[in-house]
């Protein structure tokens, strides 16, 4: 049987959040991401429309999401939370970028449940609430425009969690790519290109200069598909029979 993926073992907790928008679009963010615990403390409006509406189809997070009244309880049975806040805090430990703290808490979900808690939108988190947390941490937002809507501060972690828990593997592939153009077929395109643009008088074989260098430069970055280079002999066919 497969482990559970780190993403399981970590909750998203919004203390206190008064906006139900920010809720629904912070399901949507987590699911996105492949994260599904959402944990809510005090919510001002829960459940509401506007959560259900903005939550698109993340709904069901919201319906699992658990209603806690105190961070305390929010937190009860993990082994490591993280605040998140944009406010240097006194005798608080060292803070972390956005990042690194995503990837601390990935290697501790390996093991145990984790949090990650977000503050009250206007607010934010109270020094009480970053002291029940073992860390904190800040998005490194530009200084002169801080403020971070809540659901996208939550869609930037999710993010961070996803990338440092999970191997993404490589992108998809382009929709209708086809094989790439071998060695030989690529240089019979650029020896058909120069016996062309020799024919059309654009090429002087005297005093070639670079222009085939060049073009099979061009070529070789472009990284050919074979049916792309049919098409470039068909049109070369094409004008010289124009020109023949």
């Amino acid at each position: 049987m497969n482990a559970p993926s780190p993403l399981a073992r970590i909750r998203i907790v919004l203390s206190q959040p008064s906006h139900p928008g920010n809720i629904g679009g912070a399901a949507r963010a987590m699911k996105t991401m492949g994260l599904s615990r959402l944990v809510l403390v005090n919510p001002r409006f829960f459940p509401d429309p506007q959560a259900d509406a903005m939550a698109a189809n993340a709904t069901d997070v919201l319906a699992n999401a658990r209603v806690c009244s105190t961070l305390a309880e929010a937190l009860a049975g993990t082994v490591s939370a993280t605040a998140l806040t944009a406010r240097r805090r006194e005798l608080a430990v060292a803070p972390l970028w956005a990042r690194e703290a995503a990837a601390e808490l990935a290697g501790q979900a390996q093991t145990g449940e984790v949090a990650l808690v977000f503050g009250n939108e206007t607010a934010g988190l109270s020094n009480d609430e970053v002291a029940l947390c073992k860390r904190w941490a800040s998005i490194p937002t530009d200084p002169g425009s801080s403020s971070l809507n809540l659901a996208a501060a939550v869609q930037l972690l999710c993010y961070e969690l996803r990338m440092a828990a999970v191997d993404p593997g490589l992108p998809p592939p382009v929709p209708g790519a086809g094989e790439l153009a071998p060695h030989e077929e690529v240089e019979g395109l650029v020896n058909h290109l120069e016996r062309a643009a020799i024919a059309s008088g654009f090429l002087d074989p005297a005093s070639p200069k670079r222009l085939i260098p060049r073009m099979r430069r061009l070529f070789s970055r472009a990284g050919l598909e074979r049916e792309e280079v049919a098409i470039l002999r068909g049109m070369l066919s094409a004008f010289e029979k124009k020109t023949g």
